[in-house]
Formats: C-alpha cells, structure tokens, sequence
C-alpha cells in the first residue's frame, strides 16, 4: 500500500501539470482573440490573389461585338510616278443581323509630303499635270489586286494649304468610286498657284446606298470640258460639295 501512494501521488501531479499548461495555453490564445489552438493562417497558404487585369483589345477591336475597325491606305501618285503611301483612312465595320456589313466612322491621316514629294508637286503644278489618288476596292482584302482610281488636275487643290476632299462610294464593305477634288470650283484655264502651306487639309464622306452611284471622276469632267466642240458658253461649275455631296 505505501508503495503505490507514491505512485498515485506522481500520477495525480503529472495529471495537473498537464491541465495547468492547456489552461495557459487557452488563456494565451484567448489574449489574441482565438479559442482554443490557433487556426493556421490561411491568408499565408492560400494568399488571396487580385485579378490579372486584361489588356485592351487591339485598335482594330471595338468592345462591341458586332463592330470592329479597319484601315485601309491612300496611295498617290505624282505625274508619272508610282504610286506610293500617302495616308491612313480608318473606319468602323458594322454587320447587321442579315450579316451584311457597312463602314461608319470614318477617319483620315494625311502622311507629311517629303521634300521629293513637294518637287514633284511643284513640277505638276507648272505643267498642269494630274494628281493621282487610288483606294483599295474592297477594304477587308489584302491591298494589292484591284484599286479604285481617281485623278484631279494638280491646280485645282492649292488654296492656303492643300484642299483635299474625298466622297467614297460604298456597297457593303465595297468600295464603287472615289470623288476626289478641292471644295472650290476649278474653272478652265487654270492658273498656277504655289500653296502658302505644303500640307493637305482633308475631308472625307462616306456614300452609301443608292448614293453611291457611280459619278464622274474629276478627270473625266474635266476632260470633257476642255475637249468639248460647239460650245459657244459652258454652264458655270458647280463646287465639289454641290456637285457630289448635295444629296448624302
């Protein structure tokens, strides 16, 4: 019997020391707002991450569906030249439910004429020759197979700057024609004018529809009216805008 006193005494003891450190350990976790052990931190393993924000869509990609955006190039040519860039267009393709599709929005930016450019400008002036512009005809086709061409005699644009005005003629996402001139009447003979400003000041128009018709080029009217026999006076010459824009 004295034998397993000591014993039961050791026991007893141990049993309370372990109650005494859970007691303080529950106080301790208690201090910090916790019950019992604390929890793992979970913030640590599983760290909370914020979205990776997406990138903007590329130029060409509007945020609605059913639009996006294309650019096409304005080519010239100077006298005999070759045609070479000279200008951006942009515009919005819009498809409708029966998924035809027609371009809004137009925008134009005119590259800077080189010093080459500006000479071969100021030769066609004093010759009286053509400036030539040409589109691509359908604008969602790789450039290079089929063109819409359009010419005006090179006096006709000079006024301060470079007047410049574009009617593009549309079918769907076709384009039909380009009307190209300055806003001003250019009457025959014309005379020679150095711009003050070697830069274009362009405007362009989209025609679409039954609009779109073709209409004569500058090139052709003008030709027809010098070449014309039997008249003894020729009507006066309507402004580009009255000619070709009246009616959009």
């Amino acid at each position: 019997m004295m034998g397993r006193r000591p014993f039961s005494v050791v026991v007893a003891a141990t049993f309370f020391l372990a109650l005494s450190s859970a007691f303080q350990s529950d106080e301790i976790d208690e201090e910090f707002g916790l019950e019992g052990a604390r929890s793992p931190d979970l913030e640590y393993l599983n760290p909370i991450r914020s979205p990776t924000p997406r990138t903007k869509p590329g130029a060409d990609v509007s945020s609605s569906p059913d639009s996006r955006s294309v650019q096409f190039a304005l080519e010239h040519a100077l006298g005999d030249s070759g045609f070479s860039p000279a200008g951006i267009f942009t515009a919005r393709i819009k498809s409708s439910s029966h998924g035809r599709q027609t371009l809004t929005k137009l925008r134009f930016k005119r590259n800077t004429l080189t010093d080459t450019e500006k000479e071969a400008f100021r030769r066609l002036l004093k010759e009286d020759g053509f400036y030539t512009i040409r589109l691509p005809s359908n604008v969602l086709s790789p450039p290079g197979r089929d063109y819409v061409i359009s010419s005006v005699k090179a006096r006709c644009l000079p006024r301060d700057g470079l007047d410049e005005h574009f009617v593009i003629n549309m079918e769907g996402a076709n384009i039909l024609s380009v009307n190209y001139g300055s806003a001003g009447a250019c009457p025959y003979p014309r005379l020679l004018k150095y711009p003050a400003k070697w830069t274009f000041n362009s405007y362009s128009v989209l025609n679409k529809g039954e609009e779109a018709e073709r209409t004569p080029t500058f090139a052709e009217e003008l030709l027809a009216a010098e070449n014309a026999v039997g008249e003894d006076v020729k009507p006066p010459e309507k402004s580009f805008w009255a000619k070709y824009v009246s009616n959009i």
